[in-house]
């Protein structure tokens, strides 16, 4: 699916004030070199207080850039979504695996987000995050004071998210608590990716063994999450000694995988093939006095009974 293309803004900071439009583009976005930055300048996809740039302008404090980034052909991904839970301050949707919530690498179009903004309007915006291959209940807001007051209700712990996940093996105990620190830490592509940090963010996981399965040495664990690291319960599952079945990324430890230093076909943070599914939610309704809690189908093989 080709995309329509995206406009990205900058405005120049007094700590911007000096180089020329190309330098600041191949300072500030490396992911392209300073002549690919030239060409796009010169091919008019750039332009500098509402006409077209120069590469060799000089930029001062409070100029206004524009990169006009050209259609391009996004990965396949699932568009469907269901709706759990919908009235006009807040939305819990039902997101498949496979399908970005937010743009980022090659997906804009193919995400949750945009697909929401078309069906429901401009200011819907999600609350959460979940991981592309992890499917489920996510709740989005649909103003500013809703968004204002569960993102409060938030950093409260007062929402409840639950989880169904599969994890390798079946030693486990029936309930255990993993409260490794989760950070940035060094990889290859991108530069860095969140796992297991002796000095990370502090992070808690509470898991409950659902159901085990012998014959294919894995596990259905519950898990409940009082804070929302990105990767969670896939780098503490791991840490655990028992990582999601399928995760291309995390070993035991909670630490990314590594084939090899030279190894450029590394797993990135956004590859899929786990089973995660954000199972229920239950949050303080912005405009009612009540919790409202939203369950959300597993797949079959996720199924607690």
């Amino acid at each position: 699916m080709k995309n329509s293309g995206y406009n990205y803004p900058d405005r120049i900071l007094k700590s911007d004030e000096g180089p020329s439009v190309v330098a600041f583009y191949a300072r500030h976005y490396t992911h392209s070199t300073e002549e690919t930055w030239r060409q796009r300048i010169r091919a008019g996809q750039v332009s500098l207080n509402g006409r077209p740039a120069s590469p060799d302008e000089i930029l001062t404090r409070g100029d206004r850039l524009i990169y006009h980034r050209l259609p391009w052909e996004e990965p396949e991904a699932p568009r469907d979504f269901g709706t759990l839970f919908e009235d006009d301050d807040v939305l819990v949707l039902a997101k498949p695996s496979g399908l970005s919530v937010l743009p980022g690498g090659f997906f804009l179009e193919n995400t949750l987000l945009y697909l929401v903004r078309q069906r429901y309007g401009a200011g819907c915006s999600p609350l959460h995050r979940l991981g592309r291959g992890t499917s489920g209940a996510i709740l989005f807001t649909r103003n500013a004071r809703a968004a204002r007051l569960l993102t409060i209700a938030m950093k409260e712990r007062r929402i409840l998210k639950v989880y169904l996940a599969l994890a390798s093996g079946t030693t486990m105990p029936d309930t255990f608590t993993v409260d490794a620190p989760i950070g940035p830490v060094p990889y290859r592509r991108p530069a860095t990716v969140h796992a297991y940090r002796p000095d990370g963010r502090p992070s808690i996981s509470h898991v409950r063994v659902v159901r085990r399965l012998p014959d294919e040495n894995a596990t259905i664990l519950e898990v409940t999450i009082p804070t929302g690291r990105p990767h969670q319960i896939r780098i503490h599952l791991s840490y655990a000694g028992f990582p999601l079945v399928g995760d291309p990324l995390y070993q035991s430890g909670g630490i990314p995988r590594a084939d090899g230093e030279d190894d450029e076909y590394a797993a990135l943070p956004g590859e899929i093939g786990y089973l995660l599914h954000s199972w229920k939610i239950r949050f303080p309704h912005p405009a009612r006095d009540e919790d409202v809690e939203v369950v959300c189908p597993p797949p079959l093989v996720l199924s607690p009974g």
